[in-house]
């Protein structure tokens, strides 16, 4: 009796906070974090988010100039970095965890350096029993290993559905709460494109991803039913089209002279250069050879494919020599089954400048791959 006695006094109360939100002027602010001197989140609440895109199998998600990891159910921090093949201490010292650290499923740590390569099985034509391939990979794990870490905001970028996020590294006394009202984006976008837990709590250290924000578009004009849509006015009818003398209908036209075909005289370079020439005998297959082989005689000078920096330098048990430069634009060449190497690693090279000669070998050739990020892509297209 005493709860149905209070029922119409709750139903007076709500009705007048009612009215009270209906009778304000200003957006109401939707987290509830409105005061004097605080900032009001209600337009961040109010904006359109884009979404986080869609992790590759092994749980990676590649944005421009840097890429993300997801755990799965299981996994610590040592797991998740062997998946994609980088060093557990790295990943783990640049998101604030330890190794052995037990994330969340759906947790997302951001991948030190930039770039990385996973691993890949497969062996180089020719090459006996020295596997090419995963040398080759080991090479560009190490070259990732040895980059400085990234810094806290990455450079504007294009991810698969709109701006690329940027990073925001936790300091201490940080919560979601504040770090989302930094950056004008809602608490549960920050969740979502983190994985963070039901609490919203963060660690120090750790390394966050920003959602990108879109701007959201006013309603279209209506009108009302029975009037149909108004026609838009055309650019031209905004300003007068210039005064035009017409030409004399006996009074012959100027003659036009011809245009040069600029197509006959243009060269056309490739994105990279042949390391070496020579033919192709073994062609790129995805998880057999990551790369292709060019036949060329012993002691073939091996030169750049494109301007860069040596990333790594390595040598198997047979002192079979593998190098790795790393160009603009998130891309790495490799270089097996070469000799008598003219540079060391950190050296800046041009495009045709000598790196070393082909190894002997029946037949002789160089093994070439190309990786962007983490993966291994074709080197034709970008030789042709």
């Amino acid at each position: 009796m005493i709860i149905s006695a209070h029922k119409p006094l709750r139903l007076l109360l709500l009705g007048t906070a009612v009215a009270a939100i209906g009778g304000c002027s200003d957006p109401l602010d939707w987290d509830l974090r409105r005061g004097d001197g605080m900032l009001n989140t209600a337009p961040a609440a109010q904006r359109t988010l884009g979404t986080p895109p869609a992790p590759d199998a092994r749980g990676v998600i590649t944005y421009p100039t840097y890429q993300a990891a997801m755990a799965r159910r299981g996994d610590t921090v040592a797991d998740l970095a062997a998946r994609v093949g980088m060093s557990p201490e790295a990943v783990a010292s640049y998101n604030g965890v330890s190794p052995s650290t037990q994330l969340r499923s759906g947790e997302i740590l951001v991948l030190p350096g930039g770039t990385g390569a996973a691993g890949a099985a497969g062996s180089g034509a020719g090459a006996g029993s020295i596997d090419i391939t995963t040398l080759a990979s080991g090479a560009i794990d190490r070259a990732e290993a040895s980059q400085p870490a990234a810094t806290a905001t990455a450079p504007a970028g294009t991810a698969f559905d709109g701006v690329e996020p940027a990073r925001h590294r936790v300091e201490s006394g940080e919560t979601a709460y504040s770090i989302a009202r930094q950056y004008n984006v809602t608490p549960r976008a920050l969740s979502q494109w983190n994985g963070l837990g039901p609490d919203l709590a963060v660690r120090e250290g750790q390394m966050l991803m920003i959602p990108p924000t879109v701007a959201a578009t006013g309603p279209a004009a209506t009108t009302a039913p029975g009037q149909g849509t108004p026609t838009p006015l055309p650019p031209s009818a905004s300003k007068p089209l210039p005064a035009q003398t017409p030409v004399a209908a006996n009074r012959p036209a100027p003659a036009t002279p011809a245009s040069p075909n600029l197509a006959d005289t243009r060269t056309r370079q490739s994105q990279l250069a042949m390391p070496v020439s020579g033919a192709i005998i073994r062609e790129y297959a995805k998880g057999k050879n990551e790369g292709i082989d060019i036949g060329a005689p012993a002691g073939t000078q091996v030169r750049a494919a494109e301007d860069g920096t040596v990333a790594a330098i390595t040598k198997d048990t047979d002192q079979v020599t593998i190098l790795v430069l790393r160009h603009k634009d998130n891309l790495l060449t490799v270089y097996a089954n070469i000799d008598n190497l003219t540079v060391a690693k950190g050296a800046t090279v041009k495009r045709g400048q000598a790196l070393g000669t082909v190894r002997p070998g029946n037949p002789s050739f160089v093994h070439f791959e190309v990786r962007r990020g983490f993966d291994s892509v074709d080197p034709m297209p970008f030789l042709k």
